[in-house]
């Protein structure tokens, strides 16, 4: 797998039954396939956990919501110790261009969600928006936030 622009990460990875690989989540207790998206997400998930201090009994993975009546699955959402969502994490492949696309993929998610950060990564290069509800404007920020730091 492609090296990322994340700390690097211990995992347990295995051979399935199937014969893919695949790569232990420890949000989800299980194995899954080991692809390009999978990889940059664990990688993510480790991030948040052990570096930005996010509690892992608050994220949720690959969770569906209902958009205008349509199944949507987001990759991870991070919730607050009051058990609000405050932060959703799209991530693609590192070959994935963060297009504008994306973005739109994830401000669609956020119609449900109503959190206050939007992340989208490829592993490569990270995007964070605050959102403010209020004005309905958004603006990029230079890091990612701390898990002390969201309200």
């Amino acid at each position: 797998m492609e090296k990322l622009n994340l700390p690097d990460i211990t995992t347990r990875t295995r051979l399935g039954q199937n014969g893919k690989q695949e790569i232990f989540d420890e949000i989800r207790k299980k194995f899954v396939r080991l692809t390009d998206e999978e990889w940059v997400r664990q990688h993510f998930l480790h991030f948040m956990i052990f570096h930005l201090g996010f509690p892992a009994s608050l994220i949720v993975v690959e969770a569906t919501l209902t958009y205008n009546k349509m199944k949507k699955r987001f990759d991870i959402l991070a919730y607050n110790n009051s058990g609000n969502p405050v932060m959703v994490v799209e991530c693609k492949a590192p070959i994935i261009a963060l297009t504008q696309a994306v973005f739109d993929q994830v401000a669609m998610y956020n119609m449900t969600l109503k959190v206050d950060y939007i992340v989208v990564t490829n592993g490569l290069s990270h995007f964070v928006c605050r959102i403010n509800h209020e004005s309905g404007g958004y603006a990029f920020l230079q890091k990612l936030p701390e898990f002390t730091d969201l309200k």
